[in-house]
């Protein structure tokens, strides 16, 4: 049946060098593993100097995306079963299938919170940081179904989630990974989105920022505003050479405020765990 690639999730994904002005990007994807109503894209960046030929992994990422229906675009179609070369990568793929199928699940189930304006906050609070942006989708931001595309939504997650990282720390500041995105909802043409970030948790050199996009549909339509994406950017603060800074702590007031800190700090620690086990492996021989 035709149908049309609607991006459901993007797995964590750290940007591990940048990209500079006049490098030629090359990007990759494959097919990874098949459920029933979804596709894994696995997808490498590499980042190549024209003058010199050197070239550079600069991200690596994993997609997951659900094909709709053209002729009902509420109807999810089958996806053809991939043919798989070992019996362990038909395994391992849907060992990550079902992690985030779980996840994709509980982020959904605490996506009632909202950010509400602070009157007069004191620097490095989170009501000090926190930003939001209202954006009226338009032609140029849909597939040709009228649904916005993906990579717009995240453009301007990560624009928010840049904001309230400088206002913190009033440097300089760079992405430095993004937690998984979860495409919870449809976003349609004409709707009203506001995107919304706020400061979680910070580290000695690193800032965790929760960010989500709300969606008002069209006036005549029944539907009330409804959370369509959420997820954690991390920042890191540089300086005008480039340079790792520290960052100011958070000031958390409320007992909510803690409790968002510390989940984010058992995430940093997560990841700051398998980031050694990653390279314990790879220093052997």
């Amino acid at each position: 049946e035709p149908c049309v690639a609607v991006l459901a999730r993007v797995e964590r994904t750290d940007f591990l060098s940048p990209m500079c002005i006049g490098e030629v990007a090359n990007v990759s994807a494959e097919i990874t593993y098949t459920s029933k109503h979804s596709v894994e894209v696995q997808v490498t960046v590499l980042s190549e100097n024209i003058l010199t030929g050197a070239k550079k992994v600069t991200n690596k990422a994993t997609l997951w995306y659900v094909p709709l229906s053209l002729k009902n675009v509420n109807k999810v179609v089958d996806v053809p079963a991939m043919q798989y070369a070992h019996k362990e990568q038909e395994d391992e793929g849907r060992k990550r299938y079902e992690e985030q199928k779980l996840d994709r699940l509980e982020t959904k189930q605490r996506n009632g919170d909202v950010i509400v304006p602070v009157m007069a906050p004191e620097p490095h609070t989170v009501g000090y940081s926190q930003s939001s942006l209202i954006h009226l989708v338009g032609p140029s931001d849909c597939t040709l179904l009228g649904f916005v595309h993906g990579g717009v939504t995240m453009k301007l997650m990560d624009e928010v989630a840049g904001i309230v990282a400088a206002r913190h720390c009033k440097t300089n500041i760079v992405t430095a990974s993004v937690d998984a995105i979860n495409f919870h909802e449809k976003i349609k043409k004409g709707s009203v989105i506001t995107i919304s970030g706020r400061m979680t948790f910070t580290s000695n050199k690193s800032m965790e920022i929760e960010v989500f996009v709300d969606a008002d549909p069209f006036v005549d339509e029944p539907q009330e505003r409804y959370r369509a994406v959420s997820a954690f950017f991390t920042y890191v603060s540089l300086s005008k050479e480039g340079k790792p800074l520290p960052v100011p702590q958070l000031l958390v007031e409320s007992e909510e405020e803690k409790r968002r800190f510390e989940e984010g700090k058992g995430r940093y620690l997560q990841t700051k765990a398998k980031r050694q086990a990653q390279l314990q492996q790879a220093a052997q021989p």
